[in-house]
């Protein structure tokens, strides 16, 4: 009697037990960590890619004309704001002449008696030609008389002698006519010169724009060439890109782009490439290029806002195409994982063009018609368990 109550408990035991680690089991391979992995799939087939650039950019000026005095001094005044639209010619503002403006009265002053000291040596000139003429024509006069013997030898040597002092006087006048004629250029020169400077003292707008900076506020004291009004042509404006170098194969001047601007998110403008810059950053393994706005909006962007940058490359011939995202790297190496036959196998890829749709071309590892991993619920290995879903929550689109 013992022993086949003890045999029907373990019966009992038994059957609660096995089909708890059945359940279990099951369980475990179905929900566990031994059950297979949801993945995603899809299959290579031949695609046409027509691959865009990105790139992040700041908005700047082409042009920026800074507006500061020529020499040291202190502003006097200031006469616009951040903002202003200006005109070309318009006054900016205005350094302090300190005493320019009595110089130039003194060289006014000066120029005056250079003036009036020209005047007294042309006179001095005429008379020194008259007494030259008078001296001249007494000598020939005497010597004709000396010829008659009606005048002594001495007489003759003595109007001679005049005669060649009148010359000399003659140089001499013509000499200091000389002089003040040079000294009035110089005065002048001097008053032009510092009136010029006076003139340099107005800060004048060079050409018509936007004032984008006002460096200095009256009182202030700058150094020659220090900015203190800084203008920018607003139909000069464009975006200062910096784009990958591994994926900048086919950029080029004159591709159209599309650029969006920070402040105005979701409001896509028109542009088109300038210039790709001869000079890369080699710090970032950038390419820098100039982008241009085919229309500026009303309301003009900040200078250095940034911008996104999408530039439209030249279509390319159909080839194995994949999902960016089923593109791995596995101990160092970039791969997809192929499915066949329930089975994983990583197979490494040599990777193409990229469009923004999120397709990436194979050059070489794969085949039209094999079958990859997408998405997965978890890191894979070769000894994964799948299972294809329709689609991963919260994961695939």
């Amino acid at each position: 009697m013992t022993f086949l109550s003890v045999n029907r408990r373990v019966v009992a035991l038994l059957a609660v037990i096995v089909p708890l680690l059945i359940l279990m089991v099951y369980v475990a391979l179905r929900s566990g960590p031994l059950a297979p992995i949801p993945v995603t799939a899809t299959v290579v087939a031949e695609r046409a890619i027509t691959p865009s650039l990105f790139g992040i950019g700041t908005v700047t000026s082409r042009y920026t004309y800074r507006i500061g005095p020529t020499a040291a001094g202190r502003i006097k005044q200031v006469a616009v704001q951040v903002g202003d639209r200006v005109q070309q010619g318009q006054l900016l503002g205005e350094m302090d002449p300190v005493d320019l403006d009595d110089r130039i009265a003194a060289q006014g002053a000066a120029l005056k008696r250079a003036e009036s000291i020209i005047q007294a040596a042309e006179a001095q000139v005429r008379e020194a030609s008259a007494r030259k003429a008078y001296a001249e024509n007494q000598a020939n006069r005497y010597e004709q008389l000396l010829q008659a013997r009606a005048v002594s030898e001495e007489t003759v040597a003595a109007k001679r002698q005049e005669r060649q002092v009148t010359e000399a006087g003659l140089a001499a006048a013509r000499a200091n006519h000389d002089a003040a004629r040079q000294e009035l250029a110089r005065v002048r020169a001097d008053r032009e010169g510092l009136i010029q400077q006076r003139a340099n003292l107005r800060l004048l707008a060079p050409v018509g724009g936007l004032v984008a900076a006002r460096n200095a506020d009256p009182g202030t004291t700058v150094v020659a060439g220090q900015s203190v009004v800084e203008v920018i042509d607003p139909a000069s404006l464009w975006i200062h890109v910096r784009f990958d170098q591994l994926r900048v194969s086919g950029l080029r001047a004159g591709l159209t782009a599309q650029i969006v601007l920070r402040s105005r998110e979701g409001v896509p403008l028109s542009g088109r490439v300038l210039r790709v810059e001869p000079m890369a950053d080699a710090v970032t393994e950038e390419t820098l290029a100039k982008v241009t706005l085919a229309a500026l909006p009303k309301r003009l962007p900040s200078l250095g806002e940034l911008a996104e940058v999408t530039v439209a490359l030249s279509a390319l011939p159909a080839a194995p195409a994949v999902p960016n995202a089923s593109i791995q790297r596995v101990d160092g190496r970039l791969g997809v994982w192929l499915l066949a036959a329930d089975r994983l196998r990583f197979a490494p890829v040599k990777v193409g063009a990229v469009d923004l749709e999120g397709w990436t071309q194979i050059r070489d590892g794969l085949k039209a018609g094999d079958r990859v991993i997408v998405y997965s619920q978890r890191a894979l290995n070769s000894r994964s368990r799948v299972k294809v879903v329709e689609r991963l929550e919260g994961v695939s689109p």
